[in-house]
């Protein structure tokens, strides 16, 4: 997908919502359970309940690999229901030398058709560039996390006292451009969204941190969005678990709508 075709799915949804589907088999509702496979029939759900309302979905790797491979199979199916207007994350983060590196490119973009992967940047342009050779495809580098152990690194000073991930957002940018290269920013840091966009000022940003782990979205959007949108903030526990019970679609539906309405009004200004 093109930076163009994501924009225009942002203009016409009125949303850059991108919904994480983190699916854990112990949260699943009960009536699930004894569904052939639980973690596609969450997944279904939950695509139709949100897909109006978003324009990109984010599995999280570590919950499918974890299952071996009925997991892979769960994937697999997922990414085969998803719509194709949809921008389909990989949140993998990967990074590794180069060749191992050309693996992953191949597995997430050829085998499995994603249009975007984490890729943890330490390791340098050689463990980089190998996602970003295929065309209308985007690595999503990490720069700022969400978590709290991202005071351990990330925030670390270099010279003249610029943090790490300052220097990581600088140096990448002579390897990829706004057509393929996003960085990964958490919502709890609101105060440093504008430095950001001094950084890097017409790329796309994934914010993960809203919902469940308390981000700004109001913050995040008043500092982070440009003229080509520029953002896909993601929730992903505080909408997929926003219910337990036989209405958990129901809910979640309304978790996103909630959100959608405020990125409506960011968009309007």
């Amino acid at each position: 997908m093109t930076r163009k075709q994501l924009w225009q799915q942002i203009q016409t949804k009125k949303s850059y919502l991108c919904v994480g589907l983190d699916t854990a088999p112990d949260r699943i509702p009960v009536h699930l359970q004894q569904a052939d496979d639980p973690i596609f029939a969450f997944n279904k759900a939950i695509i139709d309940a949100t897909k109006d309302l978003c324009v990109a979905y984010k599995p999280n790797l570590a919950f499918y690999e974890s299952l071996g491979p009925p997991g892979w199979i769960s994937l697999e199916k997922t990414l085969a229901y998803i719509p194709s207007e949809h921008f389909v994350i990989a949140d993998a983060k990967r990074g590794d030398i180069g060749n191992t590196s050309r693996m992953y490119a191949k597995t997430f973009f050829e085998t499995y058709n994603f249009d975007a992967v984490t890729v943890a940047p330490y390791m340098g342009i050689d463990s980089v560039e190998p996602f970003l050779e295929f065309p209308e495809k985007w690595v999503i580098l990490l720069a700022l996390t969400s978590n709290k152990g991202s005071q351990d690194f990330q925030m670390a000073p270099q010279e003249n006292d610029e943090p790490l991930y300052e220097k990581v957002m600088r140096k990448s940018q002579e390897w990829g451009s706004p057509e393929n290269l996003m960085y990964v920013i958490g919502a709890t840091h609101p105060e440093r969204f504008a430095e950001i966009r001094r950084i890097a000022p017409e790329h796309f940003l994934l914010v993960p941190g809203i919902g469940a782990q308390g981000g700004d979205l109001a913050a995040v959007s008043q500092y982070g969005l440009n003229a080509t949108g520029g953002l896909l903030v993601n929730s992903s526990r505080g909408i997929i678990y926003a219910g337990k019970g036989e209405d958990f679609a129901e809910k979640a539906r309304a978790a996103a709508k909630t959100v959608q309405l405020e990125m409506e009004r960011a968009l309007i200004g």
